[in-house]
């Protein structure tokens, strides 16, 4: 059967890699095999945020690059619909599979709804219910017009049941922690503690790159509290996002950060897998963030109002506080009065996003309900 995955930005670059393994090995009882044409949107296109993924990954190299770039989400979306079409013509697949909550996956669904053409939603059924997120309507759309749905944990299969999607919703786990118990043996051979210079356990790592906390008077504010962090606790690791060193350079371009306050160069998978485990505490706004850290045991702190992966907070894992100075450093120091077993995070981690065979399930369904489409 033929599938046409659409690609775009470095979490789902994360996600396509176990389930193309798992379609490279199935096997159907008549013999047929997957035929997957992966279609990278080129919404993330420097070299840090693609390419060394691909490498890391193994991933095969995409058979189309549409080469989109940047642009608003409008533009963004509007030019990728265009090429999307083109190409789902000429390459007429059996089914389109888009990943999580990008541009790529609304286009990628709406091209494909467009053009009658089945669509699978891997890592469906998040909610943030904030509709100020780009991301929450990218998730909403992208449902809607899907013709089945893969859930990563029965959260997102309540919510799909209360919007009415059920009967076309599998839970089927999450790929990203598929990708994690992968990756994480493969990780070890990282030299990244020793290239930034800080020891296991004792360092935060950061993440920010989501619009609302990239606005200069957000980010400027939120700089100054992880100075603090740093200064009074222990050194922090921050790989910065293009977006937010874009913002910085432009408006808060005299601002100097910390001796204790380490900004790098954004990093691969496996570096970023290592910095995870050995953090003592991660600080993000990323969703995927928040999940790897829950998976790998880590204490987490979730620079937003809200989170669409409320597993991590019921189990223990991730106190989520925004970016007020105050609350943040409130939960540094609950996380330093709190004794956490990583392991037990991690069980808690495995119970509810599925145990490592997410992949497996999605690709037998997939066979199952579209392999009868005439393509070898």
């Amino acid at each position: 059967m033929r599938t046409l995955s659409v690609i775009g930005a470095r979490p789902q670059f994360v996600k396509i890699a176990p389930v193309r393994r798992a379609m490279d090995r199935f096997r159907g009882a008549d013999g047929r095999r997957f035929e997957d044409i992966i279609v990278h949107t080129g919404q993330h296109y420097d070299a840090g945020m693609s390419d060394v993924f691909f490498d890391e990954l193994h991933i095969p190299r995409p058979d189309v690059n549409l080469g989109i770039g940047s642009g608003t989400h409008a533009d963004q979306t509007g030019r990728m619909l265009i090429e999307l079409e083109r190409v789902i013509l000429e390459k007429r697949p059996d089914v389109v599979v888009v990943y999580g909550d990008t541009n790529s996956t609304l286009a990628g669904a709406l091209a494909a709804a467009k053009l009658h053409v089945p669509i699978a939603h891997v890592e469906a059924g998040l909610r943030s219910f904030n509709r100020a997120m780009p991301e929450e309507i990218n998730r909403i759309v992208a449902d809607h017009v899907s013709d089945v749905l893969y859930a990563p944990t029965s959260t997102a299969i309540e919510n799909l049941q209360t919007e009415g999607l059920g009967r076309k919703s599998v839970l089927s786990g999450d790929v990203m922690y598929d990708a994690v118990m992968f990756y994480r043996d493969l990780a070890r051979g990282s030299r990244i503690l020793d290239r930034v210079g800080v020891a296991s356990g004792e360092f935060g790592l950061v993440t920010v790159h989501r619009a609302e906390n990239t606005r200069p008077e957000i980010l400027i504010g939120l700089l100054e509290t992880l100075d603090e962090i740093a200064s009074r606790h222990w050194p922090l690791v921050f790989p910065m996002h293009p977006r937010t060193r874009h913002v910085l350079q432009g408006a808060a371009s005299d601002w100097r950060p910390s001796d204790r306050l380490h900004i790098i160069e954004p990093v691969g998978y496996l570096d970023n897998l290592v910095l995870i485990e050995n953090a003592r505490m991660v600080l993000t706004d990323s969703g995927g963030l928040q999940k790897e850290a829950f998976f790998l045991g880590t204490p987490c702190v979730t620079l937003r109002s809200e989170t669409e992966w409320p597993e991590t907070v019921d189990g223990g894992g991730n106190r989520v506080v925004g970016t007020r100075r105050e609350a943040v450093l409130e939960a540094i120091e609950a996380w330093g009065e709190t004794r956490v077993s990583r392991e037990n995070l991690a069980a808690r981690a495995s119970a509810a996003f599925g145990g490592g065979r997410a992949s497996e399930t999605i690709v037998e369904s997939l066979a199952s309900l579209f392999g009868r489409g005439g393509h070898a």
